[in-house]
């Protein structure tokens, strides 16, 4: 009788597990197809108001809205100090070959030409002052007139395929993670109504694109504009999201790992120890994840041969060297200290690539896979990454088509050797499959969800 009532208990407990798991999988299914059921608070804002969940002065506003009496910056042209001390730490990966830059020294290597890469319309860059909205140009019947820089490109002096010194960028100090010349831009983003957006943008020379199944690289350009946000309420930091490939993850500030730095007051060290933020950078791509190991490269789920990988290689801190500024009421851009006053604000117009035009096929640099070509255009500047943004995310990868931008809870783990992680802590939703018996049914549903595209859409949906 109690060996029959055991096995009754068996079955039942089995059954439970077989449920939670189907409905685990449905759930964040119906998510998908139920926009307003994923998790972006931002982009919620309306319903949540509807519903008396928030009232019309508790959520961030669009630059351009923000008004005297809901601004959240006291002074324009300031830094608040609590920016500083949450600025994101970078580890960036042990065996990377293209480090930051300075960008007022990386634009002296070039010249500016036209969308078919042919006519010069600026012969050589001599520092940021050259970048501008709008260029005087001579027309075929000589006269002269003013065209745009969209869709201009700025065109190496040297050949990029042979890795001039001034491609390799420079590394961080030891011990410090200060870069003394490659300066990070910081952008302070007054939202209204107590928040705060700081988005810390990291420059380097070039992009070295993945490997594919062996055989690459791809994607690379010339220019590789990177960046996070930290976003703030009331000066206390909640959301943190970081780009990759267009795309990007954000985190509750609280699920991202934190190193401890001595506290910084105007560039001076003090004994207070207080605990910053860490993001990982991927080796070429410089896409940034939020732990070690091996991550899915601009698709949705883990697909082996496509990669990105991160380490612990050397730290760097933007926050030692920095050119820095605000935007304010009515998107006015301030420069922040006195040689960001200098440099000006026109570069910040500049509408081109910060890099040279896709390679043409008949260029014997140039390779194409079924993917990809060896070398593609190269990025636009910081003012083109959506600052006015309401929703954590930059914008949406095609496969995104339920436009959902949630903050994960906790770390998403890399996969692979360099992974830091064990059978208990690791695989993200694979941890749900270890509670289930009998062994040949956790087989099954591990087969069918293990780092596969179900998967993922369990993972995004329960952070």
């Amino acid at each position: 009788m109690r060996i029959s009532q055991n096995n009754q208990r068996r079955r039942e407990k089995r059954l439970f597990f077989l449920v939670a798991s189907f409905v685990t999988l449905l759930i964040p299914c119906h998510a998908v197809l139920v926009p307003w059921l994923d998790n972006d608070p931002f982009e919620e804002a309306p319903i949540l108001m509807r519903e008396g969940t928030w009232s019309k002065g508790m959520f961030p506003l669009h630059p351009s809205k923000v008004t005297e009496k809901n601004k959240s910056l006291k002074r324009k042209g300031t830094v608040p100090q609590y920016v500083v001390d949450n600025s994101p730490l970078l580890h960036l990966y042990s065996e990377e070959r293209y480090w930051p830059s300075d960008v007022n020294d990386f634009v002296k290597r070039f010249q500016l030409r036209d969308h078919s890469g042919e006519k010069t319309i600026h012969k050589r860059f001599h520092d940021l002052s050259d970048l501008r909205e709008y260029y005087s140009v001579e027309f075929e019947n000589g006269t002269r007139g003013q065209v745009s820089s969209e869709g201009t490109y700025m065109t190496s002096l040297d050949d990029f395929d042979k890795d001039p010194d001034w491609l390799l960028g420079e590394q961080p100090e030891y011990g410090t993670g200060h870069i003394k010349k490659a300066p990070a831009v910081l952008f302070v983003v007054d939202k209204g109504n107590g928040w705060v957006d700081a988005f810390w943008f990291y420059f380097y020379p070039f992009n070295w694109g993945p490997y594919i199944m062996g055989s690459g690289p791809w994607g690379n350009h010339v220019g590789d504009w990177e960046h996070s946000l930290v976003r703030f309420y009331k000066g206390e930091p909640q959301y943190l999201w970081m780009s990759a490939h267009g795309g990007g993850t954000a985190y509750k500030f609280e699920a991202i790992e934190k190193i401890k730095r001595l506290r910084r007051i105007d560039g001076k060290l003090t004994n207070e120890v207080i605990k910053k933020p860490l993001i990982f950078s991927a080796r070429g791509t410089h896409a940034h994840y939020a732990s070690v190991g091996q991550h899915a490269h601009d698709v949705p789920f883990f697909f082996m041969p496509l990669s990105d990988f991160t380490d612990r290689g050397p730290l760097w801190d933007p926050s030692l060297n920095f050119y820095a500024y605000t935007i304010t009421v009515g998107e006015k851009v301030t420069p922040c200290g006195a040689e960001e006053t200098k440099m000006g604000l026109e570069w910040l117009s500049f509408k081109g690539s910060w890099g040279d035009k896709q390679l043409k096929p008949s260029d014997p640099r140039q390779k194409w896979c079924p993917f990809q070509w060896k070398y593609i255009d190269g990025p636009r500047g910081p003012l083109f990454k959506n600052m006015q943004r309401i929703s954590l995310c930059q914008r949406f990868k095609w496969w995104n088509f339920w436009k959902g931008c949630p903050a994960r809870r906790s770390i998403k783990r890399g996969e692979g050797l360099d992974a830091e992680k064990n059978d208990l802590v690791g695989d993200n939703c694979g941890i749900l499959l270890y509670n289930i018996r009998p062994k040949w049914l956790r087989s099954m549903l591990r087969f069918l969800t293990w780092r596969g595209s179900v998967c993922f859409i369990m993972d995004y949906f329960t952070g």
